[in-house]
């Protein structure tokens, strides 16, 4: 029996161990990121550090959930036997998500039915209230810490309305233990409490946490009830005085469910809390080097357009666009973290305009066209030249950019692909007139505030 015992404490060992290890591995993908993307990542960055100290200290975390007013603070308070919890009449009093070491039931408890967890340190967690005026900040924190915690105690204390039911929904799909906690039972009649029982243990109910045994009744802070003081003399008098907190059933219940799961719970959520982080990391990053590597395709485009729709002389302003393009595709490689030198760019231009083949030869046409009349008339069709010219050029640009973003979204490369799939997708997906229309759009407005263009 002992060494079952130890081999099933190895193997919670090690799922510890390569939780811990998938939180350090999104730490590790956050901080390669660059500067900018590191800012943005700042509260990524700080959950994922602060969730590997919990694994470090194997902390069991009991996240304290549910509508302003029901008890959440006062049943912290009972639990912890003390009081750590603010409480006040006034509806909205927790702000922020607090965490409270809790020295749960005495040691000996915890050697006999959680041994486990006998090494863990148990935390509660004071959440915001749900429904709080103008808390929807705050009741994003109080599910983003049940997300986290390993135990859900989702309050209330009455039958459930429709914010709390949706809610209760909402928690129970973090796949983790949700109890269903009806503080302040004390205020019912026996007769309520019993209509009270039935509504909420019905299967409507059960199927969202898992059975009837986890929807425990509790009174965390029995109002005050008149106690009759006899004296020695025979006399009596009254005293009105605060009963002592029944919540035996709820850590009771938090008792078993640590029992049955301990250390595996944290090690389960944590690994499903790191990994949802770590997509959310994977999808910002790729947000962020979509939005910037966008503007750099527009500027070079409209950059190449201007360039080429400007320059007077022939062949030059063709030059002038290669050079362009390969200039844009090495800031792109410097977006997505990929360094790129000259003559590596200057082959990839190549390669996706070979690629693009005749879809590619009325630009072309277009621009050695114009290029050729500029030599004939020294310069001077410019104007008339620059429209036609400058927004194929910027257009050709703008595929070559779109073509280069595919290569380096791929880790540098094309995939199974290849490049002349690539650029046909592009071309299929773009929408050739808005992007020319766009380009010509600047260029007139260059042209109009140029006062040698409007001479020639």
């Amino acid at each position: 029996m002992t060494e079952s015992v130890d081999q099933a404490e190895t193997l919670l060992d090690a799922d510890l161990r390569a939780a811990l290890e998938g939180v350090e591995r999104a730490i590790e993908q956050v901080e390669g990121c660059d500067p900018a993307e590191r800012e943005a990542l700042v509260a990524e960055l700080h959950e994922l550090r602060d969730l590997a100290e919990k694994l470090r200290h194997e902390r069991v975390e009991i996240a304290v959930f549910g509508e302003i007013s029901t008890g959440k603070s006062a049943l912290i308070n009972a639990l912890a036997g003390g009081e750590v919890a603010d409480v006040s009449v006034r509806g909205g009093w927790t702000k922020d998500v607090w965490r409270i070491a809790w020295a749960g039931p005495k040691q000996e408890s915890l050697s006999d039915s959680m041994p486990s967890a006998l090494h863990s340190g148990l935390v509660l967690v004071d959440t915001p209230g749900l429904n709080e005026v103008e808390g929807a900040e705050r009741a994003d924190m109080a599910r983003q810490a049940a997300e986290r915690a390993d135990v859900v105690l989702f309050v209330t204390d009455s039958d459930l309305n429709e914010t709390e039911y949706d809610a209760l929904q909402e928690v129970v799909q973090f796949h983790k233990p949700v109890l269903l906690v009806v503080n302040k039972a004390d205020l019912y009649s026996p007769e309520d409490l019993e209509r009270l029982t039935e509504s909420l243990r019905s299967d409507r109910i059960t199927k969202l946490v898992g059975g009837a045994e986890n929807v425990i009744f509790a009174s965390a802070a029995p109002r005050e009830i008149e106690y009759l003081i006899e004296s020695a003399d025979g006399s009596t008098r009254s005293e009105w005085r605060n009963p002592e907190p029944d919540i035996e059933t709820v850590r009771a219940r938090i008792l078993e469910v640590l029992s049955d799961e301990g250390k595996a719970l944290v090690a389960l959520n944590a690994s499903m809390y790191a990994a949802d982080r770590s997509d959310r990391v994977a999808a910002l990053r790729v947000q962020m080097r979509t939005n910037r590597a966008d503007k750099v395709v527009w500027s070079f485009a409209i950059t190449k357009s201007l360039a080429v729709a400007m320059n007077p002389w022939a062949v030059a302003d063709v030059a002038g666009g290669v050079a362009v393009d390969a200039a844009m595709v090495a800031t792109l490689g410097n977006v997505y973290g990929i360094p790129v030198t000259t003559a590596n760019a200057r082959e990839l231009v190549t390669s996706v305009l070979k690629a693009a083949g005749w879809l590619m030869l009325s630009e072309a046409a277009v621009s050695f066209g114009s290029s050729f009349f500029k030599g004939l008339t020294f310069g001077g069709s410019t104007v008339l030249t620059a429209l036609p010219q400058g927004a194929a050029a910027g257009y050709g640009s703008y595929l070559v950019g779109q073509a280069a973003r595919y290569y380096f979204e791929h880790g540098a490369s094309w995939g199974d692909r290849g490049p002349k799939t690539v650029v046909e997708q592009i071309l299929a997906n773009t929408d050739k007139r808005s992007v020319i229309d766009r380009l010509k759009g600047e260029i007139r407005g260059k042209l109009a505030s140029n006062r040698h263009a409007q001479k020639r």
